[in-house]
């Protein structure tokens, strides 16, 4: 029997490695135990937030603007439900971002270029902001998303309401535009986030506060089939959908409705604003109708205008077009001023009655001209002959007026204007109205403190140039229209306003019963037609109205520049006097004073008279009485009189 083999020898130290080993797995399972420990038990709430958060994310709720209604509760901006396509860069990855703009550019034609280069920057400051791709898309756009959502990781389609401009391009300026907060703007005012329209002009910026509403917003259940959680039914009415296309739930636990912007009720007349644009048509001007007891704006029209729905999805046409027009975002009815010519001469005339400087009595000779040293300052006609103040507002006469003005002084002509809202602010509710100006001795001192003393001082011609409403005096047509209210209010100047809920603000009365009396005939002579001679209002005379009128004619350029055209009618359109004329009805119920503007349209008693005569007619024609109680009335206060 063979022995049993011996068993090797273990090699030195093995007991020890292994034990090694063994501490070493050991190690290792304590400080992954310990690991999961930290994981699900130390920080379980924190990583219970961060896996929320790639389940979950907030889905903003856009609120409705206030609606805007025109007198009689017409709309004239509301809301309309409108899908928009954005992209969210922290749910793109990097990698796959350029394909995915360069899709969209051939699904929605847009430039990806331009698209790319927005989202890598947005993704460095703001990666899970709503970046917009495409506002307003249609429906086939959004099918065709919808179809290839697979490959557009980040991409949603959000519903949200959609400004909607009822009238068009009526009241386009009044009412202002909306367009993208910018990124100032998101730096100072808060409640705004990327993406969001503010106004802009008109009654939409004035009035933002109050028109924006509060956003909402719900947190809904992300999916990888990207289907939109914001979408709207057949009705167009935008809802937040449950489940997607596979029965997930998509709303989880906590919303926020949004809450409307309040509604503004304007006093503005829609089917009268329209009119009076369209009495316009391709000339440049304003036509201002006040209600002259309440200072409510009864239209403010400005041509050329503008459609707002442009800037929020109109075609690029449309803004090209816009474009090529002549400042059509400038209303001139309040933002532009022009000399007033002769319709400068009812503020005067009343001036100079309550000075006491004239009387009814007071008569001045014209014989054409005004001697000034050797210099004859001109009618605009012959010779009047003998004219007292009555027949000087009727026939115009400037002669009359520059001796009315040598008497008066400039410094008594600038109180007067300002106290019958010339060269100052009107207070209307309008954001960027021009103040205009009435030159005083103080004001040419400092204008031309750079030049010879001489240039400095007042000279006489300055004030023969002021009292007929030329030289530097520049006044907006609303400011005409309330120099005209005064007249037929009983004396008092108005404060404009568009906003019903604001109502009627007047001064107490300034002017004599007496003056306005004699100014009244002046004014109704104007546009007289029975008696010979007739006056200049002439083409305003409506048969059984009690019309009250003054036309004015404006120089624009130098008289040198018209010598040499033979013919008025050859001299170019650009560098012909603007026209205007003022207006107001006594007898009729309510009183409205107006005020119309054609930029180079020659003579107030062509151009403008007709029109106002047009305007009238209409408006007494469609007025109904109001059934809305009487505003009480606020007096102006002392800083509002003279500002």
């Amino acid at each position: 029997m063979m022995p049993a083999p011996k068993e090797p020898a273990r090699p030195q130290g093995v007991e020890r490695r292994l034990w090694a080993v063994a501490l070493g797995i050991i190690g290792a399972f304590s400080l992954l135990c310990w690991q999961f420990w930290q994981l699900q038990v130390v920080n379980r709430l924190l990583f219970e937030q961060k896996a929320e958060e790639n389940m979950v994310r907030q889905s903003d709720l856009k609120a409705d603007r206030g609606i805007i209604y025109g007198r009689d509760g017409v709309v004239l901006a509301d809301n309309r439900p409108s899908a928009d396509v954005v992209l969210v860069p922290g749910e793109c990855p990097q990698e796959q971002r350029q394909f995915v703009c360069k899709r969209l550019e051939e699904l929605l034609d847009i430039s990806a270029e331009d698209l790319h280069a927005a989202v890598q920057q947005t993704a460095k400051a703001e990666p899970f902001a709503q970046l917009p791709v495409k506002q307003d898309i249609s429906k086939t756009d959004r099918f065709r998303l919808e179809e290839r959502a697979f490959e557009l990781p980040g991409v949603l389609t959000v519903v949200h309401p959609q400004r909607r401009y009822v009238q068009g391009k009526v009241g386009g300026q009044i009412l202002g535009y909306l367009n993208e907060v910018n990124r100032q703007e998101l730096e100072t005012w808060e409640g705004y986030k990327m993406g969001d329209l503010v106004g802009r002009g008109g009654v939409e910026s004035y009035y933002e506060g109050e028109l924006k509403g509060t956003d909402g917003f719900v947190w809904v259940t992300k999916y990888a089939e990207g289907f939109p959680q914001l979408r709207t039914d057949r009705f167009g009415v935008p809802y937040i959908a449950k489940r997607d296309s596979l029965g997930h739930t998509l709303e989880r636990g906590e919303r926020r409705r949004p809450v409307a912007g309040n509604s503004l009720y304007l006093t503005l007349d829609v089917g009268l604003q329209g009119f009076c644009e369209s009495l316009l048509g391709t000339e440049v001007g304003a036509i201002v109708v006040l209600e002259a007891d309440t200072g409510a704006v009864r239209a403010l029209a400005s041509t050329p205008t503008y459609d707002p729905s442009v800037f929020i999805s109109g075609r690029a046409e449309e803004k090209q077009a816009l474009y090529a027009a002549k400042e059509p975002m400038l209303n001139r009815a309040y933002r532009e001023v022009y000399p007033p010519g002769s319709v400068f001469k009812v503020m005067l005339a009343s001036a100079a009655l309550e000075e006491g400087v004239i009387n009814e009595s007071t008569t001045f000779t014209c014989g054409g001209s005004y001697q000034l040293g050797k210099r004859p300052w001109h009618c605009w006609s012959r010779g009047h002959g003998s004219v007292n103040i009555v027949e000087a507002l009727a026939f115009s006469c400037d002669v009359f007026f520059y001796n009315v003005g040598m008497k008066l002084g400039p410094d008594r002509m600038a109180e007067w204007a300002k106290k019958m809202g010339l060269g100052v602010s009107s207070g209307i509710d309008l954001a960027g109205e021009a103040r205009g100006l009435i030159p005083t001795r103080e004001w040419k001192a400092e204008f031309n403190k750079k030049q010879p003393v001489w240039e400095q001082r007042w000279q006489d011609y300055d004030t023969l140039n002021t009292s007929i409403g030329q030289g530097s005096v520049s006044v907006t047509p609303l400011q005409n229209a309330i120099t005209m209210s005064c007249i037929l209010n009983g004396g008092r100047r108005v404060r404009p306003y568009l906003n019903a809920g604001l109502g009627p603000s007047l001064s107490e009365p300034f002017i004599s019963p007496k003056t306005l009396d004699i100014v009244t005939r002046g004014m109704r002579m104007c546009v007289e037609k029975h008696k010979a001679p007739s006056g200049t209002g002439k083409e305003a005379y409506i048969e059984g109205f009690a019309i009250l009128g003054k036309t004015g004619t404006a120089q624009f350029v130098g008289l040198d520049k018209h010598t040499k055209y033979a013919n008025e009618e050859d001299i170019p359109k650009e560098l012909r006097d603007h026209a205007w004329f003022i207006a107001g009805v006594t007898e009729r119920t309510p009183k409205i004073a107006l005020c119309i503007l054609v930029e180079h349209g020659a003579h107030g008693s062509s151009a403008a008279a007709p029109l106002a005569r047009q305007v009238i007619q209409y408006f007494y024609d469609h007025e109904r009485p109001s059934e809305l109680e009487p505003l009480q009335e606020m007096p102006l206060t002392l800083a509002q009189e003279t500002r």
